[in-house]
Parts: structure tokens; sequence; C-alpha cells
């Protein structure tokens, strides 16, 4: 039997049995049409460079904003999330919801729709219990909200993983806000305004202390330097994987993110790699000292406070 002519009569003789199962994934190769196999290939490349993790995971901070991307399979949205998407729909959805495709755009996102055969009994008759089986995938376009014009989008983060942040506390205590918003891959996932707030674009611990620290850093006075240097990025990487430690979170922490930033714009610069690892000790240790003790000094006023009670 020919694969390229397989048909619903042959699923139905093949998953009789195991060893059909084990045929049919093993040797019949999915059918792509229209963009669906570009969509393909962009996933398993995202599988192989290990560029997963960050795009799936700023699924969760999103995941209770009530986007209609929300209730697509996991497929679809780390589709879209990989091409650069923070809310894609289809035309309709962007009309239901006040909001038109601007003229000239053109669709770079797609969404795979499966296609399914239902597997009928020996005898021929359909059966309710029949099995669907997806063979392929056709695509369909849609848009990003970049693309889009019309009544504004409420942008709602996962308030209650930023309420419950380790040290969130501390942020509090230096007057700044914590807020979320929509992060895509490619681009920062967290952002330390001075003085103002910290936004984070993706639920990750990592991502958090490393914004933290650049707080802490900027508080002391040693924030000196703006728009990614390799010292404060370097001190903000480190001391941010060393609060995880800390706080017994290896799992989460980022530690060998330090080095990246030492390698890629320390070296750069003409500073020797020893050089830059002892100005980055110092500053991060002041950062993290001053984070931890004003985390203790939180939780005595908090304990004050309980004990006037």
């Amino acid at each position: 039997m020919k694969v390229d002519t397989f048909g619903t009569s042959d699923l139905a003789r093949l998953v009789s049995d195991e060893a059909g199962w084990a045929f049919f994934f093993e040797e019949v190769s999915m059918k792509f049409y229209g963009q669906a196999a570009a969509v393909a290939a962009k996933i398993v490349e995202a599988f192989q460079t290990g560029c997963v993790p960050a795009p799936l995971a700023q699924l969760y901070l999103r995941r209770q904003d009530g986007k209609p991307m929300r209730s697509w399979s996991i497929l679809n949205q780390l589709s879209v999330l990989l091409a650069g998407c923070s809310d894609a729909r289809g035309f309709r959805q962007w009309e239901a919801a006040g909001r038109w495709v601007k003229k000239g755009e053109k669709a770079y996102a797609w969404i795979l729709v499966p296609l399914q055969a239902k597997v009928e009994a020996d005898d021929g008759e359909a059966s309710e219990s029949a099995a669907l089986i997806t063979y392929g995938y056709k695509s369909a376009a849609v848009f990003d909200i970049s693309q889009t014009e019309g009544e504004p989008i409420a942008d709602t983060p996962n308030r209650a993983w930023l309420d419950i942040l380790p040290l969130v506390e501390v942020a509090h205590a230096f007057g700044l806000e914590v807020t979320g918003y929509a992060g895509r891959p490619g681009r920062a996932l967290g952002h330390y305004a001075p003085g103002r707030h910290i936004a984070l674009g993706v639920e990750n611990l990592a991502t958090w202390a490393h914004e933290l620290v650049h707080a802490a850093d900027d508080r002391l006075g040693n924030l000196q330097q703006r728009g990614g240097h390799w010292l404060s990025e370097t001190v903000a990487e480190l001391g941010g994987a060393t609060l995880l430690v800390l706080l017994g979170k290896e799992v989460e922490a980022d530690t060998g993110g330090a080095w990246a930033y030492i390698q890629q714009y320390a070296e750069a610069a003409g500073i020797q790699p020893a050089a830059a690892c002892f100005q980055a000790l110092n500053r991060l240790a002041q950062a993290i000292d001053l984070i931890l003790e004003t985390a203790e000094s939180c939780r005595e006023g908090s304990n004050v406070q309980q004990s006037d009670g």
C-alpha cells in the first residue's frame, strides 16, 4: 500500500491493533496545505534552537485576559507568538471587537486547522465511538493587534501571580508599582522604569529578579548607564540569579546569563573579562544587601502591626 494513496478505509484497518497505530504515526506523513508547512517548520525550528520556553511562558501571564486566542490549541498559540503576535485574531473576530484590519496589511501569522477523517467500524457503518484521525493541516490567516485600528482593547495581566512574587514587598517599599504587559518573542520580557514601576511581559522569576536588582542598583545611585549597558545588565542578571538561589529557586535561576552579557558587551568595549567580573561583583553585592535588608525591614514592620493588633 502506498502512503500517498492512504485513505479512511486503510485507517480503519490499521488502527484496529497497536501495530497499526505504530505504522500510522511512524510511516504516514502529515499533509500540509497553504502556509501550514511554513508554520510547522517554524515550530520544529523553535524546538531545535531551544526557543520554545520563552514564548510559551508568556501564555501563562496572559492566560486570564479573555482574548480569543487563549481558547486556541497550545500549538496555535505558540505559532502566533513565534510570529511576533501578542493578540492575534481573524477578520471577523477583530470586527466583533470593534476593530478592523488596516488597509494594505498582509498576514504574517497563521494558525493550523486540523484535517480529520472519521474511522468507521469494520462493517463500514458509522459509530458514535468512531475515532477521528488528524491526517494533516491547512492554514488560516490571523492578524496581530498592531495591524488593526479601532476601539482600544483592555490589557489585563495575571494580577494574582504578580501579587505573590517573592520579595514583591521590596519593590513596593521602593515606591514601585509591579505590573504586566504583553511581551513578545525577540523583545524585552521585563522592564524597569526608574522610580515608577517594574513591568513583566512573562511569568518568569528570572526576569522578575533581574528587574528587581535593577531597581535596587538604581536606588543605590549606581544605575547611571542606560540602554542595556554591559555592567548594569551583568549586575542585574547575576544578582537576580543569586537572589533566586538564596530563595531556594535554583531551577528558575538563569545562572549562565551573566557571562553572556560580559562576552557580548564588555569584550566589545575592550574591557578585560576579569576586570568586568570584579566591577559586577561589587555592585551586585550592594544591590543584594539592599534588597535583603529592605525585605527584613518589611517583615519586622509586619510583625509589629500584628502584635499591635
